[in-house]
């Protein structure tokens, strides 16, 4: 499971940091509200957890800027601030739960825990392009009728380009938004990927297909399949 922690205090993000990853997360960390919201947007993430006083943006104004965006991701609202005015602001600009420092981190990892159930049991059916489809609930992909079996990273690269179906995407762009942001491996690890995925939906005559585009990336959009009738 993946969480954004945008705070710009260092010993709470080091510390935060360190248990939520002997816990099993993958955790990436912006210290402003501006690169938060970037973060947020261009990543695939299970809950994001959020500081108010920020400098660049604070968080009430980058939790309102996701949902007029339309991205869902559970938002934890995290801050030294104290007070129903501010519970009840968290709340109205879209986030789901809020925890007030001093905090137990128990406590932290089991609000998580919690938002990321409750919006697995809110996740929206399956989409996709052209024959394929794709269940983010339950990491299932089909062309047709025809399941594929995949493993998780190929879901999450598979998934990361059908949430962005018709953009091109860079190999660092697809690093960022799917592995961890402190990834420092070999970016061509990508290549492998795509090119697992693209067998396997070439196996199955999918009418959706991973294009490289030259110089510049990776880009998921429905083929022209022979004998199909063109736009209308």
């Amino acid at each position: 499971m993946k969480v954004l922690l945008v705070d710009d205090d260092e010993k709470i993000t080091a510390a935060l940091g360190r248990g939520l990853r002997a816990e099993g997360f993958t955790v990436d960390v912006e210290r402003n509200g501006i690169d938060g919201l970037w973060r947020a947007g261009e990543g695939c993430y299970d809950v994001i957890v959020l500081d108010i006083m920020m400098p660049g943006r604070n968080g009430f104004l980058v939790c309102a800027d996701l949902r007029a965006a339309e991205n869902w991701t559970p938002i934890l609202m995290l801050t030294a601030k104290d007070g129903d005015l501010d519970e009840a602001e968290a709340l109205d600009t879209g986030a789901d739960d809020y925890l007030v420092k001093p905090f137990s981190f128990p406590v932290l990892v089991a609000r998580l825990y919690a938002l990321i159930r409750r919006s697995n049991s809110a996740t929206p059916p399956p989409s996709g392009v052209a024959d394929l489809r794709i269940d983010p609930l339950h990491h299932r992909v089909w062309v047709g009728e025809a399941e594929l079996t995949v493993t998780s990273r190929e879901f999450d690269v598979l998934h990361y380009l059908v949430h962005r179906t018709g953009q091109v995407l860079s190999k660092q762009h697809i690093l960022d938004g799917v592995w961890s942001g402190d990834f420092d491996g070999d970016p061509n690890i990508v290549e492998v990927y795509v090119a697992r995925l693209r067998r396997k939906l070439e196996q199955h005559d999918c009418h959706a297909s991973i294009d490289t585009v030259r110089g510049a990336g990776y880009r998921l959009a429905a083929r022209t399949v022979p004998g199909s009738p063109g736009p209308r």
